[in-house]
């Protein structure tokens, strides 16, 4: 089975940073398209930033400038930079991979979140 598991939360001033790390594992072909995404009380799932399997990145343009997604392929790990953290970007976030565990078999995966807080 296929797990992706996040790390690298917890809380922190305005204007600090955090790195967040997720890892996938498991019967793995190939990993597409990564990314993160953030939900806070009370309102929807947004995504806050993707990356292509080629390296190609998009980004939600309240972190534009702050916040930088990369990925190491030989480590099945996507990785978020957030800088000059702001009480707004308080939220869950999860990170979501497009996998192909066969050659015909692809589906989205989500790890189970973890909190950032931003203290102001």
């Amino acid at each position: 089975q296929v797990r992706l598991v996040e790390s690298g939360g917890g809380l922190v001033q305005a204007g600090g940073s955090l790195r967040l790390s997720c890892a996938a594992s498991g019967r793995i072909f190939v990993i597409n398209d990564m990314g993160w995404y953030r939900q806070a009380p009370g309102k929807q799932r947004d995504m806050v930033a993707s990356i292509s399997l080629d390296g190609t990145t998009n980004l939600a343009d309240s972190v534009k400038g702050r916040f930088t997604i990369s990925r190491d392929n030989t480590k099945k790990t996507v990785y978020l930079q957030m800088n000059s953290l702001k009480p707004e970007d308080t939220a869950v976030y999860y990170c979501r991979a497009d996998i192909l565990t066969g050659l015909t078999t692809r589906d989205n995966y989500w790890g189970s979140g973890t909190q950032v807080t931003v203290s102001s």
